[in-house]
């Protein structure tokens, strides 16, 4: 059995009602997740269905073109999708933070290799049950729309970044992106002050932002030298003035690009 077919079949031989200890109403995504407009008697149904599953650094969480049975959110973690290109080539082209959902109903195929970057906690649905509930329970097909729906601008604003940003720029937005998202999790709106740890070593940021390693390293420090960010150690970045930080990735306050 090959790596992938082992971490497949790990997933699939967890029970669907595996429990580590963790209740829907206490979970660090609740209100970012599929779950986030579920009344109670909703999460009880999800309560019973689903399972936990833990992958380390490097290890596939699912392989692109292979059945895919489960659904489920990235509780902690950050996961990478990338794509096999026919020259044997990897292509990054999307990372999967907390409370990103991975698969979709109706489609049992992976349309993209997903493997953890850092390690990951995820909260997983077998397929089908969660299909029927999502067919009786409007909340739940509404929230996946939702997501989808920011996934779409989410993908259109990467597209923005690679083609049209400096290579400072790119940075100074990835590290913005990292930082809304984390504020976001803890209910607060980003700004002033912030401490945020960076889910990709700098040869992971290269590939993802289409940079070289030296490219990144030179831009980090120079962000670094001009007061922008500061380093605690190889993954924490301080940002004194969030403010700031916007302003060098060339967008607005709100995330938009400045025209």
């Amino acid at each position: 059995m090959t790596t992938r077919e082992n971490a497949l079949t790990q997933i699939n031989q967890k029970s669907p009602g595996h429990d580590t200890g963790e209740r829907c109403g206490e979970c660090p995504i609740r209100y970012r997740a599929v779950c986030a407009h579920c009344e109670t008697d909703e999460l009880a149904l999800l309560e019973g269905m689903k399972f936990y599953r833990s992958f380390e650094p490097g290890q596939p969480i699912v392989w692109g073109g292979e059945q895919m049975d489960f659904v489920g959110s990235v509780v902690t973690g950050v996961a990478a999708l990338t794509q096999t290109l026919e020259d044997g080539r990897t292509q990054m082209v999307g990372l999967l933070l907390p409370s990103d959902f991975l698969g979709r109903p109706s489609r049992d195929i992976a349309a993209y290799n997903a493997t953890a970057a850092t390690r990951v906690v995820m909260c997983c649905f077998r397929r089908k049950p969660f299909e029927q509930m999502m067919r009786q329970t409007p909340h739940v097909a509404h929230r996946l729309l939702e997501m989808t729906l920011d996934e779409l601008d989410a993908a259109r604003e990467w597209m923005l970044l690679l083609g049209r940003k400096t290579a400072r720029e790119k940075i100074a937005s990835f590290i913005a992106i990292i930082a809304r998202r984390e504020a976001t999790l803890l209910k607060r709106n980003p700004g002033g002050r912030m401490r945020i740890e960076l889910p990709l070593t700098r040869e992971a940021m290269a590939d993802y932002l289409g940079l070289t390693l030296e490219t990144v390293s030179r831009q980090i420090s120079a962000l670094k030298r001009e007061g922008v960010i500061e380093l605690e150690g190889k993954r924490t970045i301080v940002l004194p003035d969030f403010g700031r930080l916007v302003e060098e990735s060339g967008d607005d306050a709100d995330g938009g690009y400045f025209s």
